[in-house]
């Protein structure tokens, strides 16, 4: 009898895994990392001896992941596998009530590690180490064979506090024209030199006027802020024909359609974006004592042009909001007990309250599901999720959603404002909570509200 229910019950386990490998071949899963997903799996039951997988409640897939996120020798790769694993377990085998609704988005997408020259790592973090790695040949060329002249261009964009993002895009610029002219003493390159190049962009390349400027502004940047040379007559140049562009916009239905596509902190995330008018990373970098629950309003810290502002916090966000935060505290108090919980926090404020770091009014609203080690300094950290796992979010939500416009995570920025001067608010109230630093660049919305083009109605609809 004991043997015939060992035999039984070895059968049942032949079954179980018969059935995870073929749901493994279902969904397309290589040959060769099946054997990986198994071990994850083996793994999870193991750590839940005594409790069968249609009793699992999603606080023992939460509990599990969250430990795993803890330990820093797992790869991100690892770490999405194991997730991705129970995923396919439990949505698609094992199906209990919960699994089509939970939340398996976050553990996959939002366990990317920031990159070292990420904009909150490379402004908020040590300015000792002034530049971060780059595999691009031109730059790799222009760091190493022209050490002064970067470091010197690295310092004086530092010193004037300028934009992370503005710093890569000026030494993108810098090594093509370096490149168009041959590298030949760069140092020196004279104002018809820069023209030249500039009439390449538009005449050759077919450039628009924004990118022609950028380049532009590189130029003027290195030349005369860094080495201290007078480019007044570099304007005698070529232009780009104008191209004006205006900016997609989704009404209030496929705005709401949008938000009904999405799930759990990527759904709160873009309802905030909405709601609030922010940019993608003022909501990634978003933390605790940012948000005041009694005014209803965030202050957005550091934002284009490393200017401050407030905007209004949606009253429907509140519940989901407060939340976030005790998911976000009990995280971070699991992290502190585990002997992590430091933040990165900004540069000047690291030095004069180096202790704040491990309180919890600074940490991020939207915390990565795992640590990751800061290889600069060496210190674990938790940072807040990566920008592009809430982009790749919005673009599938616009997809499943069925919207036939380019939808981007800036598309709700711009929702924001039309909808806006649709209700009647002044232009220059919606500047003010945009950030906008010229009330031009906000009278673009002006193009799009309404009905109709300009808000003119067809003759067609009078026939």
């Amino acid at each position: 009898m004991p043997d015939y229910n060992q035999n039984k019950h070895q059968q049942l386990v032949n079954q179980f895994w018969h059935n995870y490998l073929s749901v493994l071949e279902k969904h397309s899963i290589p040959v060769k990392v099946r054997s990986w997903y198994r071990k994850h799996v083996e793994e999870y039951i193991s750590a839940h001896h005594g409790v069968k997988l249609h009793q699992h409640l999603p606080q023992h897939i939460d509990e599990y992941l969250t430990a795993k996120g803890r330990m820093t020798s797992l790869h991100e790769w690892q770490f999405r596998q194991i997730a991705d694993a129970l995923r396919l377990l439990f949505k698609e085998q094992i199906k209990p009530n919960w699994a089509a609704d939970y939340d398996w988005y976050q553990w996959r997408a939002f366990a990317r590690e920031l990159e070292a020259d990420h904009p909150t790592l490379m402004r908020d973090g040590n300015p000792s180490i002034l530049v971060a790695p780059n595999n691009n040949p031109l730059i790799k060329k222009f760091r190493e064979d022209n050490a002064e002249l970067h470091l010197a261009f690295v310092k004086t964009i530092r010193v004037r506090g300028m934009a992370v993002t503005t710093e890569k895009t000026y030494e993108h610029w810098l090594v093509r024209f370096f490149q168009y002219h041959h590298w030949n003493d760069i140092a020196n390159l004279d104002l018809s030199a820069m023209s030249d190049y500039l009439d390449y962009l538009a005449l050759h390349r077919q450039v628009s006027p924004t990118t022609q400027k950028l380049a532009l502004n590189s130029l003027v940047f290195f030349y005369r802020e860094v080495l201290g040379k007078n480019v007044e007559g570099i304007y005698a140049y070529t232009r780009s024909p104008p191209k004006r562009r205006l900016p997609t916009v989704l009404s209030k239905n496929e705005t709401r359609l949008l938000l009904e596509a999405m799930t759990g902190r990527s759904k709160l995330m873009a309802s905030l974006m909405y709601g609030t008018g922010m940019r993608v990373m003022e909501c990634v970098r978003l933390r605790v004592q940012d948000i005041d629950f009694d005014y209803c309003q965030i202050t957005v810290h550091a934002g284009k042009g490393n200017k401050d502002r407030v905007v209004p916090l949606p009253a429907k966000l509140i519940p989901d909001l407060k939340l976030m935060l005790e998911e976000a505290k009990a995280l971070h108090e699991g992290d502190l007990a585990a002997g992590h919980g430091e933040v990165i926090l900004p540069a000047a404020l690291a030095r004069k309250l180096g202790k704040a770091a491990k309180t919890f009014k600074w940490q991020y609203v939207f915390p990565s599901t795992r640590l990751a080690i800061d290889y600069r300094t060496g210190v674990i950290r938790r940072h807040h999720i990566h920008q592009t796992s809430l982009q790749k979010a919005i673009r599938k939500a616009s997809k499943d959603a069925g919207i036939d416009k380019r939808v981007t995570s800036h598309t709700l920025r711009h929702s924001f404002a039309t909808h806006l001067l649709e209700s009647g608010k002044d232009i220059r109230l919606i500047q003010e909570l945009l950030g906008h630093a010229d009330l031009e660049t906000t009278m673009i919305y002006t193009h799009v509200i309404g009905k109709g083009g300009l808000a003119v109605p067809s003759p067609f609809d009078a026939l």
